[in-house]
């Protein structure tokens, strides 16, 4: 008879290497289940239309003698200066693709490691909520760079190489800081913005909701309340009144509403500051100690 052997546990001595950038997975994981999704590569090239007209108006304000019959009456607007990239970076259709691609790539972020019990398994590894917190809002910063910062910088270099001179630069030699700065801050604020949204329930398709509604909802609130009562400090309640606010500022802009454009900053400020909030109680009910 065979003799049955009881095979205890072996405490493991090794040690665990921590990797220098222990987000990066979180992070090249969300980016790859966003492309994953149905349509989703088809509504980010269609965000990219806007940047296609603008470089189109940068290469035609080089050559207006071959297409004065086109642009007649538009030279304004094809003056190429720190106004042409503001009116690229506060247009009303790029903000709205840029909520259109965050609620495809950012409304399960959290949501759905909070509805299978996910965090549990993040945490379990070398993992620091810190580290799982940036890999998430990285992956908001990818794409909303990508639709900001990117363009934004080929607009400028297109500018040089069509102009064949840096007369751009050196009349506005900030100008390449105006787009660092503009595109990072939509950055932060719109992985704060989903981030905290996504934090709030378990369920994709009600973030989803959320994410398209509360920006929405918030412009026909700044609407509603300012044909009332013609105050236009109403549009701190829009989240896109404030952006475009702040970036007409960063641009060194004239701002489309009659109220400092630091209030707008105050309260986009203040959004990150509740989603850091909100976001840290919420990861840390189930973080696991180690």
């Amino acid at each position: 008879m065979a003799t049955v052997r009881d095979k205890g546990y072996h405490h493991w001595d090794g040690r665990l290497e921590e990797l220098r950038f222990p987000w990066w997975p979180v992070t090249r994981n969300g980016i790859r289940l966003s492309f994953q999704r149905k349509y989703f590569k088809f509504l980010v090239a269609f965000s990219y239309l806007p940047a296609f007209f603008f470089l189109a108006g940068i290469y035609i304000s080089e050559r207006l003698e071959d297409f004065r019959f086109m642009v007649r009456g538009s030279e304004t607007f094809l003056a190429i200066d720190p106004k042409y990239f503001n009116t690229y970076f506060t247009a009303d259709f790029v903000l709205f693709m840029l909520i259109m691609i965050l609620v495809f790539a950012g409304a399960g972020l959290i949501a759905d490691d909070m509805k299978h019990n996910a965090l549990q398994l993040y945490f379990s590894r070398p993992l620091r909520k810190r580290d799982y917190l940036f890999g998430k809002a990285a992956v908001v910063f990818f794409f909303v760079l990508a639709l900001t910062f990117v363009p934004g910088m080929i607009l400028l270099f297109m500018k040089l190489v069509f102009s064949g001179s840096f007369a751009l630069l050196v009349q506005y030699p900030w100008l390449p800081l105006s787009i660092v700065a503009c595109s990072v801050l939509y950055a932060v604020v719109f992985a704060s913005y989903t981030l905290l949204l996504s934090a709030l329930s378990r369920n994709r398709r009600y973030v989803t909701i959320l994410i398209f509604a509360v920006y929405l909802f918030s412009d026909i609130l700044f609407g509603i309340f300012y044909g009332t009562f013609r105050n236009p400090h109403f549009g701190l309640l829009s989240l896109k009144a404030n952006l475009q606010q702040a970036g007409a500022a960063i641009f060194g802009q004239s701002t489309p509403f009659a109220f400092p454009w630091l209030l707008s900053l105050l309260v986009l400020a203040g959004l990150c500051i509740v989603a850091v909030a909100v976001l840290s109680r919420r990861v840390r009910e189930v973080e696991i100690v180690r």
